[in-house]
């Protein structure tokens, strides 16, 4: 089995056997190891293992069970879901990492022009997969190329603008403290110390950048889904993120991983960068 790297090369830390595995072996998964840099600048979409109730499982959940206190890993979920990257940012497209909320909803926080097209291919991948031919719903952060990703998802899919639902803090992107503004290949620091503990925060600063954790991370989406799982039930819902933080450890948190070798997960790429 290959091992996977970081950008740094830092190998992970050994899997013994008392904990699950990195990768699933189960079919329906469709995970693989990856950089982080080219997880930080390309567009991924999951399509979840976890569908709306199964009418042929042995183990039938009740929707009122279903639909009760959320906890991950989730028994089963009641929708359908697909996970989307936004395309490449005006900052990523400089080098920059820019993840203080103040800004999240600045022109420069946008789509650069590779992350429109980016977006473009994405949206039409949606539509091969007919992600929006039942009842669609689509949840991007409020964050302005996460919302721009979505308003471009919908136009393809033929989404109304009415079924684009504004998530206003729970989707931000993670705050990565004092390495806001520097390269992004400095960030491969804070996946090293993720691969030690979920509970490792990078360095602060005084700017009003956040940050976060992974525990962190993991404490938001998980009200996310706690939120469509009680708010929906049979339809599909696209969740639109500006970064690649809140998927990648909601999949972990989705299947039951360690949420240290959250770093080593995305979903299927779907577009060359």
């Amino acid at each position: 089995m290959s091992k996977a790297f970081f950008a740094s090369n830092t190998i992970l830390p050994p899997w013994n056997s008392s904990e699950p595995p990195l990768i699933p072996c189960n079919s329906q998964f469709h995970f693989k190891p990856t950089t982080r840099r080219h997880l930080i600048t390309s567009i991924s979409i999951l399509i979840t293992p976890f569908l709306a109730s199964d009418p042929f499982s042995p183990f039938p959940l009740p929707v009122s069970h279903a639909r009760g206190l959320f906890q991950m890993p989730p028994f089963r979920l009641t929708n359908r879901y697909f996970l989307v990257r936004a395309g490449e940012s005006e900052y990523e497209s400089l080098g920059l990492i820019n993840t203080n909320p103040v800004a999240k909803t600045s022109v420069d926080n946008g789509l650069s022009e590779k992350g429109k097209k980016q977006t473009v291919r994405a949206a039409f991948d949606l539509k091969e997969m007919r992600a929006c031919d039942g009842n669609c719903w689509i949840w991007p952060s409020i964050t302005q190329r996460a919302y721009q990703a979505a308003e471009i998802i919908a136009a393809v899919n033929g989404v109304n603008r009415s079924h684009i639902v504004p998530e206003y803090s729970f989707l931000d992107a993670r705050g990565l403290g004092a390495y806001e503004g520097k390269s992004l290949d400095t960030i491969s620091k804070v996946y090293e110390s993720d691969s030690l503990s979920p509970n490792i925060k990078p360095p602060p600063t005084d700017d009003g950048t956040p940050n976060e954790s992974v525990l962190d991370v993991f404490v938001r989406v998980t009200q996310v889904m706690s939120i469509l799982e009680t708010q929906y039930s049979e339809d599909t819902v696209i969740i639109v993120s500006p970064d690649s933080d809140n998927l990648t450890i909601l999949q972990a948190g989705l299947t039951g991983l360690d949420l240290r070798r959250q770093v080593t997960l995305t979903a299927i790429l779907l577009l060359s960068v």
